[in-house]
């Protein structure tokens, strides 16, 4: 594979941000991205993107351990030049993300957040403030329902699990951002996990389709609100991959074989993939690209009966 290193001492305008676009197919065809040939299988390492994202700043919500999504996506980050703060919620999933950051990104800042909690969710955009001084990226990896609302029939959900869902899964995008915004003075990206469920049912997965297709129309307001910031903001509909919190809904592994059979690529796609989308979308080569929902899931969504 032939690569080329982006420009010395190159500004976002010098590569693909706004008013350098005169640069921009030196940057995707002197790096021959295309070129997978003598790639791992299924990996595009961000080896390709070294500095890209040097000097930014972002927070990462939802690491929970080395399989969540979230985690692939600060791998993705970091390789990329990032400096990222981790927020965790309770002592275990701290031991989790301090075990993981410890050795792969040490020095990153780890931060007590429950979204539940707004005081925290203050505590921790001031904290990020008085770290970085602002704030480039942030990732928007939560989502949570009872597990009895995972199974069965949508029509029994209680009203409990159904605003629990929403609050946890949904309004947080709405909440986080509004924390950020004030930190993003030189503009920034937001990006979202969501899933095929928002747009179709699928079996078992009930409450959390309603709340991740709630999650998908905030982020085309957001995006209107926050357009005129020079902040972005997209969601990733990613294929089913094998987290913790996918657990917990029911017959999960059927959904896995079922997709994997049907996926154009014959395959479920990996967290890794995801992650390397996260880092398209907050460097500048996504600097026109917001409001949108995009499908990483080896093209599942485009197939009907």
């Amino acid at each position: 594979m032939t690569t080329h290193p982006l420009p010395r001492g190159g500004t976002d305008k010098s590569y693909c941000g706004r008013g350098g676009s005169a640069h921009c197919s030196h940057l995707l065809f002197g790096l021959n991205l295309l070129d997978t040939s003598n790639a791992p299988s299924h990996h595009f390492k961000a080896y390709l993107f070294t500095n890209m994202l040097k000097d930014k700043f972002g927070i990462i919500f939802g690491v929970a351990n080395k399989r969540s999504i979230a985690w692939a996506t600060a791998q993705a980050l970091h390789e990329a030049g990032a400096r990222l703060a981790f927020t965790y919620q309770g002592e275990r999933l701290k031991e989790n993300v301090e075990g993981l950051t410890s050795e792969a990104m040490p020095g990153s800042l780890l931060l007590p957040c429950d979204v539940t909690k707004q005081e925290e969710v203050d505590e921790t955009f001031k904290r990020v403030g008085e770290e970085f001084g602002r704030l480039d990226f942030l990732i928007h990896s939560i989502a949570y329902a009872p597990r009895e609302a995972l199974g069965g029939l949508y029509l029994d959900t209680s009203r409990e699990a159904f605003l629990t869902a929403l609050e946890i899964s949904a309004y947080s995008l709405v909440q986080l951002a509004h924390a950020a915004v004030p930190l993003m003075t030189q503009g920034g990206s937001i990006v979202c996990m969501s899933y095929y469920g928002a747009e179709k049912v699928v079996a078992g997965y009930n409450v959390m389709g309603v709340a991740k297709a709630a999650l998908e129309a905030s982020t085309r307001y957001l995006a209107n609100d926050l357009g005129s910031r020079n902040i972005r903001i997209n969601a990733i509909s990613a294929g089913p991959i094998q987290t913790l919190s996918a657990r917990g809904v029911s017959d999960f592994s059927t959904m896995l074989k079922h997709h994997s059979e049907r996926a154009p690529l014959r395959r479920n796609v990996e967290a890794r993939e995801v992650g390397n989308t996260v880092l398209f979308l907050c460097s500048p080569m996504a600097s026109a690209i917001t409001g949108e929902v995009i499908h990483v899931d080896c093209g599942y969504n485009i197939m009907g009966i």
